[in-house]
């Protein structure tokens, strides 16, 4: 199955950086993780053979925790997941943390780690390119640049995308979306493409754009909703990932009533609601101060849910 000049193989072990990488909530309350519905969501999930694991991602929470949570959250991840490879977000405000929480991730075992330039003041792009240089060259896992401007405030040129790209270990890049348009997409995938050694796969994130991105050339989707509905997640990679755009349109079209949730109230409240309503975590389970979405929009989720035959 094509996908530009590279060649995807669902389950392959070694295509870490490619396919559907889900991201998975970190469950917790004002007395810490709930570690056995963690396990529960990353089991599920290596159940459905997604192609990876991301824990502690934006939709992991990992600005939230400490560092022995996160520790333990990517022991358990690891544990939980079986022989679906484990990526692991290091992110966090200093380098010297970001360095613990790299070592920590190794430790673990996870097959690599996902990085995003985190600041409290505003970072220029020769200190974020000096980030990515500082921690590739201390890793023995890949590392994924993680570019989430919606969170982190800081938007990344294709240029510097190139610079990083060039560092030691730098596997994937995780573009923050695509334009809707298939042309359009495709151009900016191509040229982005362009700039990149061979070995970095370029991942979209952004759900309801993902199989416009996967159909303009990207290898691997990041995605939130992966996490904890993976079946429909897949239905779009691998039709994408086969060359049947088509399908992959059709199966994420179908998913619309969902995307505007996304879009409404954004992924990770609406995600939280979904596993609430699944029974997979308990209520409440987002870090203070962010809270649950307000009941009139959780009975929307319950009902778009119920619609699209998404509820079991």
């Amino acid at each position: 199955m094509a996908t530009g000049s590279r060649v995807y193989v669902e389950g392959e072990v070694g295509l870490v950086f490619s396919g559907l990488s889900a991201f998975p909530l970190t469950p917790v309350s004002e007395d810490g993780v709930d570690e056995v519905a963690f396990g529960g969501l990353v089991g599920r999930l290596a159940a459905a053979r997604v192609d990876s694991i991301t824990a502690l991602g934006s939709t992991g929470s990992y600005p939230y925790l400490e560092r022995a949570e996160r520790a333990r959250v990517a022991r358990l991840a690891v544990e939980h997941a079986g022989d679906v490879p484990v990526l692991v977000g290091i992110g966090a405000l200093r380098t010297r943390e970001v360095r613990a929480l790299a070592e920590d991730a190794q430790r673990a075992g996870a097959a690599g780690v996902l990085l995003a330039p985190v600041s409290y003041q505003a970072l220029t792009a020769d200190e974020v390119f000096g980030l990515y240089e500082d921690v590739t060259g201390e890793l023995s896992v890949p590392l994924v640049v993680y570019d989430n401007p919606g969170t982190t405030h800081f938007t990344f040129t294709d240029e510097l995308h190139a610079r990083i790209a060039a560092l030691p270990n730098v596997a994937s890049i995780k573009i923050p979306g695509v334009p809707p348009a298939p042309a359009e997409a495709e151009s900016r995938v191509s040229r982005l493409r362009s700039l990149l050694p061979e070995s970095v796969t370029i991942g979209v994130s952004g759900d309801p754009l993902a199989a416009t991105g996967l159909n303009a050339g990207c290898e691997a989707w990041y995605s939130v909703v992966a996490g904890t509905l993976p079946e429909p997640a897949l239905a779009i990679t691998r039709a994408a990932l086969a060359g049947d755009a088509a399908t992959a349109n059709a199966e994420s079209e179908r998913l619309r009533p969902l995307w505007e949730l996304f879009t409404r109230h954004g992924s990770f409240r609406v995600v939280s609601a979904i596993a609430e309503q699944l029974g997979l975590v308990s209520h409440p389970n987002l870090p203070r101060p962010v809270r649950a979405l307000p009941e009139a929009d959780r009975a929307d989720v319950t009902r778009v849910l119920h619609d699209l035959d998404l509820h079991r």
